[in-house]
């Protein structure tokens, strides 16, 4: 009998196709899995990758900031609205310069505020306040009050606008004061302590105006 050496069996190619696949899947795995700790994932530990800032930015808030949010932003309307009044209305130099003031601080608050929200996926406005008239909660003026005030000028205007900033500059610091408290996200509550101590200044000064006049 002639002796023969049984030649290898090969693998069929299917099998070796199969093989390589699972090769470059694990590859993948494993460099997705490098990706995670470089940050892209928010439970990686590189902590520097700003997919990973981002994220932990927009879920480092709670309703508190939410609700400070959505409030000040009309709150802080209304005193633009008031401010703007005083071109052609004030007579006394102190109430311009006020009013000025008031308009150049609220109104990039107002894009800050509404940005907030964006990134939040949260409203802007407040739906289920919608069309109330919101005279005396957080010193906001009626819609009498704004076109009473409009119609004012010289001292009349004078008095009555540091009168009515005054009340509404407390409703504001009484906001900023909650989210002191009780709000979570850190450049809300940098901005609530700005409300605080910028706007007690002015109702200092606006009462002093008012002893004057």
């Amino acid at each position: 009998m002639t002796a023969f050496t049984r030649a290898p069996r090969r693998r069929p190619a299917r099998h070796r196709i199969t093989a390589m696949g699972l090769v470059a899947a694990g590859a993948l795995l494993i460099s997705a899995c490098g990706s995670d700790h470089d940050g892209a994932n928010p439970m990686g530990h590189g902590g520097g990758a700003s997919t990973a800032t981002a994220t932990a930015r927009a879920g480092d808030f709670n309703d508190a900031d939410v609700t400070f949010a959505q409030a000040m932003i009309p709150h802080h309307e209304q005193a633009v609205a008031m401010a703007q009044l005083a071109d052609g209305r004030a007579s006394d130099a102190e109430i311009k310069d006020i009013a000025a003031k008031i308009e150049k601080a609220q109104d990039p608050e107002i894009k800050t505020m509404t940005g907030w929200l964006n990134s939040w996926g949260r409203p802007t406005g407040m739906p289920s306040m919608a069309g109330m008239d919101h005279s005396g909660t957080d010193g906001m003026m009626s819609d009498k009050d704004m076109t009473e005030l409009k119609a004012m000028k010289g001292t009349e205007f004078d008095k009555t606008f540091a009168q009515m900033m005054i009340d509404h500059h407390n409703g504001a610091i009484s906001m900023a004061g909650t989210e002191r408290k009780s709000g979570r996200n850190t450049d809300a509550k940098k901005m609530a302590d700005a409300i605080v101590t910028g706007q007690s200044a002015e109702v200092k000064q606006l009462k002093g105006i008012l002893d004057r006049l």
